[in-house]
């Protein structure tokens, strides 16, 4: 064979396994950096985009504020007032009343409750607890329950607070132990926050 020829062959062969060498020995040299940052869990969520969201989805979303986010939507709901006023189903000499209590605030010098709390029996044998001269921080998804304390851990649910203010009526479910579930809660369920509370106690 010419030499030249083997010349080119040689020089082609070496080429090839300078290419080959490249692709699988370089790995174990060359280092890749990736430096990503963390995914922002921030919400940054404001208070018309909140109220659109289901109260499922506030309650998950609200896990993630930050109590300054959280702070910003409850001062635009602090504006805010709803007054209901329910009517007694029956006239108050035939009402019995069992158990009672004055609504404090939650303690944090922004969550404001007043009014008095009753735990009435009408003679059909219904209970139901009224709130009287109602007053009360408004807030998101508020609800009124029936709890051990003013954890909120364990609990009964009468149903979302029709109004912040005014006076008003919420069927209890029967066989409720008033010695076990004695404090009524007012509570945002979507940020797990406590409004106002009463210690019920015997008339």
């Amino acid at each position: 064979m010419d030499k030249k020829i083997k010349i080119a062959i040689g020089g082609i062969i070496a080429v090839i396994a300078i290419v080959i060498a490249t692709y699988t020995i370089s790995p174990l040299f060359i280092n890749t950096t990736i430096d990503e940052p963390l995914p922002d869990t921030r919400t940054n969520i404001g208070f018309e985009e909140f109220m659109k969201l289901s109260e499922d989805e506030r309650a998950t979303i609200g896990k993630d504020m930050t109590q300054e986010e959280k702070d910003n939507i409850m001062r635009v709901f602090a504006q805010e007032n709803a007054t209901i006023n329910d009517e007694m189903t029956m006239p108050e000499n035939q009402t019995s009343n069992m158990l009672a209590g004055n609504l404090i605030d939650a303690g944090d010098g922004f969550h404001m409750a007043s009014g008095q709390v009753k735990v009435l029996q009408i003679p059909d044998g219904t209970q139901i607890l009224r709130f009287e001269n109602l007053g009360v921080t408004n807030g998101p998804d508020l609800y009124v329950y029936l709890a051990m304390d003013t954890t909120a851990k364990d609990f009964v649910s009468l149903g979302r607070l029709k109004g912040n203010m005014g006076n008003q009526n919420y069927p209890i479910p029967e066989n409720i132990d008033f010695e076990k579930y004695n404090t009524v809660l007012i509570w945002c369920q979507a940020f797990s926050t406590l409004f106002g509370s009463s210690k019920l106690s015997t008339t």
